[in-house]
């Protein structure tokens, strides 16, 4: 098998059908032996019927339907784990990753690369999605350390050594693009042309775009308890700093702070900073708990081929 095209499938039933004949015809110009592989991640609107129509009438397409929504880098798991190409693509399935470009991130990866991501230089989306994926992906840079550019998606290729190595990586927070940065290897990025949505709307919404920044923060960085332990001592060596100030005055001039307002702001803010702390903590442990618990990652329903 040379290529496996892996894509969920989350809402935009009605594009399934075009992404199917579109990937079909550009895999059939560049290989002879290929596989798409269909991830329905329990779609609302019913999409398991249109993708196993078309593996029942077609054997390069494979149709995996997990048992509930499991989310979308948990479906690309599932992809994973159920491919055997020598490469690998990963796109979405409302179109606007034009199976086109699949072609052209293939000639890149025959020189040598064991990842192409394609980068979506002129991204046709909303502003809000443009500009929330901005945030999140320089967020990620302050806490993780690392650069994020946020014109890269999931949409790339990427060789057997690479996947082979993703199916070793078992943690339960996932974030696909996160998971191929850890595993390394020679990568390369080519500008990719990006389509408007035609059909449906993006489930990720601001709430969970946050959910999923919190998780991907704390699943790939420890800065935040560094941030905590730096708080904590500027916290305490201002409170001696203050303490030593107001010794100072009142023996020197006479001067107490009186007054029960002072008293209680001071309380007020340093619970609040308490229970923020332990909140930051809770998320650790949260993260460890879900670990060891070693539930699988996905389940699946039924398989087509």
């Amino acid at each position: 098998m040379e290529i496996s095209v892996i894509s969920p499938v989350y809402g935009c039933r009605e594009s399934i059908q075009e992404l199917y004949e579109k990937v079909t015809a550009t895999l059939q110009k560049i290989c002879s032996s290929y596989e798409i592989i269909f991830v329905n991640d329990n779609c609302p609107q019913n999409s398991w019927e249109v993708i196993s129509a078309i593996a029942k009438n077609d054997k390069n397409v494979k149709a995996i339907k997990l048992s509930r929504n499991f989310g979308q880098h948990y479906a690309i798991t599932a992809g994973i784990d159920y491919c055997s190409g020598n490469y690998v693509v990963v796109m979405d399935c409302d179109l606007q990753d034009k199976p086109q470009e699949i072609e052209k991130l293939y000639k890149k990866a025959l020189e040598g690369y064991d990842i192409v991501y394609g980068r979506r230089v002129e991204r046709q989306d909303s502003f809000f999605k443009s500009f929330s994926s901005k945030l999140f992906h320089k967020t990620l840079e302050y806490f993780t350390e690392s650069e994020h550019d946020h014109t890269i998606g999931n949409f790339g290729i990427y060789s057997k050594k690479v996947i082979n190595a993703l199916k070793n990586l078992k943690e339960k927070s996932r974030d696909f693009l996160l998971l191929v940065k850890i595993v390394g290897f020679k990568k390369t990025a080519i500008d990719v042309e990006h389509d408007a949505r035609a059909y449906g709307q993006s489930s990720y919404t601001l709430s969970k775009m946050i959910s999923l920044a919190v998780d991907s923060i704390v699943s790939h960085s420890n800065k935040p308890l560094k941030l905590i332990i730096q708080l904590g001592l500027m916290v305490s060596m201002l409170s001696f700093f203050v303490a030593v100030g107001l010794v100072v005055a009142h023996f020197t001039y006479g001067f107490s702070v009186e007054g029960w307002t002072s008293l209680m702001v001071s309380m007020f803010f340093l619970f609040g900073l308490l229970f923020g702390i332990l909140g930051v903590i809770g998320l650790y442990i949260g993260k460890i708990f879900d670990q060891v618990k070693n539930r699988p990652l996905y389940i699946v329903d039924e398989i087509i081929n």
